[in-house]
């Protein structure tokens, strides 16, 4: 899979939006309990004990969202002795989730630095011309949709599963559905993993394009890969949400322009 790091595409205003919900994604994510060893890479049983407590209220859960039921029992935080040994103790929840915003605190969560920095690139890249061309207001309210129509779609063909489902990816692929469609021959610059790393430049339609077939092709045979790591359906019904919220700016939006003297994405000055 191709890897994108820049885009040839300016936008004419700051895009204070994306920049904000990077800032806040990332913040959420050292604030998390029990992250630290997700950052350090050796996490305590009181760590884990700690993180899947909290994942377990903020997070999305399908069977939750869909049956709008409380679990009878959820991991507590505490470190228990069990019959196999140490271990997370069950408990009865002590408090209350709202299944419907637990999809909205479900975005700003996420499992590991890999998990975060991969969402936020393409949400860089991508999200400043979907925010330029919508506006700030109407890109905030296109990316929680985006978020919530992933969520349910996914939670509808997995309404009896209780696994947690975290990050920012349904709202993204939103994001790369409208970016697809505003702009299909738009510039991108990605690292082609072949032996090395080779930079090309290639059409959006083509990036864009063969991600989506990609997550197509994963979520085909089952909602989730990757031993449950990874819900593609939830990519796949962003990405569609996101081409059809943005089909009314589709009207008159103009051509991409070509900046002159580009050198592996960046404009440079060109001497007459």
């Amino acid at each position: 899979m191709v890897i994108p790091v820049h885009d040839v595409n300016p936008a004419r205003r700051t895009p204070w939006v994306t920049y904000a919900l990077i800032a806040a994604n990332f913040v959420v994510f050292l604030l998390t309990p029990g992250i630290s060893g997700s950052v350090t890479g050796s996490s305590t049983l009181a760590q884990l004990c700690h993180l899947q407590a909290f994942t377990e209220q903020y997070a999305l859960v399908p069977g939750e969202l869909i049956h709008h039921q409380m679990p009878s029992l959820v991991p507590t935080g505490a470190v228990g002795l069990g019959v196999h040994g140490p271990g997370c103790v069950m408990g009865p929840p002590t408090y209350d989730k709202s299944p419907v915003l637990s999809v909205l605190t479900a975005m700003f969560l996420h499992g590991s630095w890999l998990h975060l920095l991969g969402n936020m690139l393409f949400l860089l890249i991508f999200g400043n011309n979907i925010e330029d061309r919508m506006g700030h207001v109407r890109y905030l309210l296109f990316y929680v949709v985006c978020g919530y129509a992933a969520a349910y779609g996914f939670a509808l063909m997995n309404s009896q599963s209780t696994t947690p489902l975290i990050g920012a990816s349904g709202a993204i692929a939103g994001v790369l559905g409208a970016y697809l469609l505003l702009y299909p021959k738009a510039r991108v610059w990605v690292l082609v993993p072949f032996l090395i790393f080779l930079p090309l430049r290639l059409p959006a339609w083509v990036v864009l394009g063969s991600w989506f077939v990609l997550q197509a092709f994963y979520s085909s045979g089952q909602a989730v890969a990757e031993t449950g790591t990874v819900a593609y359906l939830a990519h796949v019904v962003g990405f569609v949400a996101g081409m059809l919220l943005a089909w009314p700016f589709k009207p008159g939006t103009p051509p991409p322009p070509e900046p002159g003297g580009i050198l592996f994405g960046r404009q440079t000055r060109r001497a007459w």
